[in-house]
């Protein structure tokens, strides 16, 4: 390995993240969890690349319902932020989409989400898989995720979720990269805090398909960490995303983890 790529992989675990994000899942675990009528922000950007260190979270984190995939009638459909040109967000941008649903779609959602973050998690182990059954597999959502790391570990994660394992030089589909993330966010408590976060993400990448080799390649990838951080910049800049996970919808900006219920609503009346 060349002393660049040791400078890369020794950014990408540094000690100083560890410590920062360890902090930021205790405070999660910690909270008191609450159905909110509006979702809420989970971490918040200061503006740092991936390279810097983490952000730390705030806000309350919501309850998110894994059973009922229809809203009661007394779930509020939660207020727009602000709004956002859909026709701009959806111009390429450093990385091809990750995407999942019809390109006709009458809704589109697109995700900024950290692998760090403990409320993009939430809403990935709780809402994400009855969302797309109902609305994504039926034509009626076309669901993109985007990635925007808070810390140096979640750029090295979001970096494994595009890289193939066979050859890391090429990136994943969006068949790859969605399994993948699950399993990240699945066992983000493994590996986010882990106090060898080389070897926690090692390990979950080779359940992925991944070598030491292929791993080692991934992630000495300095243009795919300048990508991956390029896509978290355009989010910031363009369309105002703060926090993660922020939800573009049909033009409108929303942020916070949010239930099957409200998410639901939400979609609803977007049709």
């Amino acid at each position: 390995m060349s002393l660049s790529e040791m400078s890369l992989m020794k950014r990408l675990f540094s000690g100083v993240a560890v410590a920062a994000l360890a902090v930021t899942l205790a405070a999660c675990s910690d909270e008191k969890k609450e159905t909110a009528k509006a979702p809420e922000t989970s971490q918040t950007t200061t503006g740092e690349s991936a390279s810097s260190t983490p952000a730390t979270s705030s806000g309350t984190a919501t309850s998110s319902e894994t059973t009922a995939a229809t809203p009661s009638a007394a779930t509020e459909v939660p207020a727009a932020e602000g709004d956002v040109d859909m026709a701009e967000v959806l111009k390429p941008g450093a990385l091809p989409d990750m995407a999942l649903g019809e390109a006709n779609a009458p809704v589109t959602i697109v995700e900024y989400m950290s692998t760090t973050c403990p409320h993009c998690a939430a809403f990935h182990n709780n809402t994400f898989d009855a969302i797309k059954a109902k609305y994504v597999d039926s034509g009626k959502v076309r669901f993109i995720v985007r990635e925007f790391p808070f810390d140096p570990r979640a750029a090295a994660a979001f970096m494994l979720a595009r890289c193939n394992p066979q050859d890391p030089s090429k990136l994943t589909e969006a068949a790859q990269y969605f399994p993948m993330l699950s399993m990240l966010m699945k066992q983000q408590e493994t590996w986010a805090a882990a106090q060898d976060g080389r070897e926690a993400l090692m390990q979950m990448s080779k359940l992925a398909g991944f070598t030491e080799e292929t791993f080692k390649a991934c992630l000495t990838n300095q243009k795919l960490l300048d990508d991956v951080n390029a896509v978290r910049e355009r989010g910031a800049k363009e369309f105002g995303v703060a926090a993660t996970p922020t939800f573009l919808i049909n033009g409108q900006r929303y942020s916070g983890d949010m239930s099957v219920d409200t998410m639901s609503a939400l979609i609803d009346s977007k049709l």
